[in-house]
């Protein structure tokens, strides 16, 4: 059996957590990596868009958008009422589970490249597009209302949130920045899988640190962690299917209804919902569902994919 050398170094991340290896990873260089790969996925999108246009895109993005919005609605009840929790953290967890993990997408990516797999150059401007709709829906759903939440929050975490910003700005620099993006490729393409690597060395550290946390918590949470992927990827497949996508295409349409936020949406729910248990949320992402996507999920889901094309 052979493993992604990508992905090898987030089980070692984890193993070294296990053991106690204490591995010098300073938080500055986490958040370098989160933003290098929010603009390397962002500058591939808008150079492969400049090629792949298509009138089609506008229905697509309603589409997509449609997607986002009925995740956290799928997920809400499954928590609220098999889980018992109540509404604040059943919407908190419903909008992490609606929104996307720019790393389980990279992770994807890599793979589909390393089997030289083509998919649709347009799949940044989705992997945007999936960041804001959950945010909205679960706080909605937290609340009970529209107008309970704050419209500077709005403005900050819909609007000004980083990762949409980087990944949008990013792909409009990619697609009107012509022959001169070019001279960005040596950095943001050609390192683009070390520097993945490192980003999962550190989440498997991370993800290593919530397995003491998930002997804590309820059967349900890991259930829940490992189900709701497999329910998204697999509604994502069929959206792949109805859009007409290639078999990378689906794959990824799959990975992003499976993977679940853990940078833009935490951020957003500590600044709505200060009451929710952030703990749960970040337990459920990075504890249960980030590893499960990444070992398990994403090469099922590409195979998948490949079959049903």
């Amino acid at each position: 059996m052979v493993i992604d050398a990508v992905v090898a170094f987030f089980i070692l991340g984890v193993v070294a957590q296990i053991l106690g290896a204490k591995l010098p990873f300073p938080d500055g260089l986490y958040k370098s990596l989160s933003m290098f790969l929010m603009i390397a996925i962002g500058l591939k999108g808008g150079l492969a868009l400049q090629e792949h246009i298509d009138p089609a895109l506008v229905g697509m993005s309603v589409a997509v958008v449609a997607f986002g919005l009925l995740l956290p609605l799928i997920a809400f009840p499954i928590l609220r009422y098999f889980g018992q929790l109540d509404k604040i953290n059943a919407g908190a967890i419903a909008a992490h589970y609606g929104s996307v993990s720019v790393a389980t997408y990279a992770v994807a990516v890599a793979l589909l490249e390393a089997s030289n797999i083509s998919y649709e150059a347009y799949f940044p401007l989705f992997v945007v597009l999936l960041e804001m709709p959950a945010i909205l829906v679960g706080l909605v759903l937290a609340r009970g209302s529209l107008k309970q939440i704050d419209g500077h929050f709005i403005k900050k975490e819909l609007i000004a949130n980083q990762s949409i910003l980087l990944m949008l700005g990013s792909l409009v620099i990619g697609y009107f920045g012509g022959s001169s993006v070019t001279k960005l490729a040596p950095f943001f393409i050609e390192l683009f899988s070390g520097i993945l690597a490192l980003f999962l060395l550190k989440m498997g550290l991370v993800a290593g640190e919530q397995l003491a946390t998930l002997k804590r918590n309820s059967l349900f949470l890991i259930s829940f962690g490992i189900l709701m992927p497999i329910i998204g990827g697999l509604a994502g497949t069929g959206l792949g299917i109805a859009m007409d996508l290639s078999a990378g295409g689906i794959a990824l349409m799959a990975v992003l209804g499976a993977s679940c936020s853990y940078i833009a949406v935490p951020a957003a729910m500590k600044e709505s919902l200060p009451e929710a248990n952030a703990g749960m949320s970040i337990t459920a992402s990075l504890g249960i569902t980030f590893p499960f996507n990444v070992l398990f999920a994403v090469p099922f889901f590409i195979a998948l994919a490949q079959h049903v094309a």
